[in-house]
């Protein structure tokens, strides 16, 4: 749908092109999930929490409250002429957040109209904010590596910084269900 090269500082573009695919070609999706490559997912907790989840403007995830990293050596420096403010809106973390099916076709068409940031949940919780959506926090999604038992990964949602050969792994483990907890 695009081209643009596959880079820290695109990440936010990149976002973007999946929240205009999802809004062209899975229109009728009732949720969209956005991870990094290397996040767990636990499929089975993810579906059971978004059946019980509103159905519209629902945005959820490892709520952040923070501010602009001022350091430019900083992979999440931020500089002034950028984002003057403060503040940032509430965010989900990059790392792994859910939406409502309304709710990318909304982001995509308010990212047109919005300074571009670098730091892609930060340009996503902007849009939201615009949209006077706010974040839902849940603690079962992990923006760090959270070390594995079965009985900890039976009930998360996410988690970070897990290898494809540890995903493979876990996930078999958490379908035998052999343990008790």
């Amino acid at each position: 749908m695009e081209d643009f090269d596959d880079t820290y500082k695109n990440l936010s573009l990149k976002t973007m092109m999946g929240m205009k695919w999802m809004s062209t070609f899975c229109a009728q999706a009732k949720y969209m999930l956005k991870t990094d490559d290397d996040m767990y997912v636990s499929y089975k907790n993810m579906v059971t929490y978004l059946a019980a989840s509103p159905d519209t403007n629902f945005v959820t995830g490892m709520v952040i409250n923070g501010g602009p990293i001022r350091d430019p050596k900083s992979k999440w420096y931020m500089p002034k002429d950028l984002y003057p403010g403060s503040r940032y809106p509430p965010f989900c973390s990059g790392t792994g957040y859910a939406l409502s099916g309304d709710v990318p076709p909304k982001i995509y068409q308010t990212s047109l109209s919005t300074p571009y940031l670098y730091l892609e949940d930060v340009f996503v919780a902007i849009c939201i904010d615009k949209l006077k959506i706010v974040p839902k926090n849940h603690r079962e999604f992990h923006n760090w590596r959270t070390t594995y038992t079965f009985c900890h990964y039976k009930r998360i949602l996410t988690a970070h910084m897990v290898t494809p050969t540890e995903m493979l792994r876990y996930w078999n483990d958490q379908k035998n269900n052999k343990h008790t907890c």
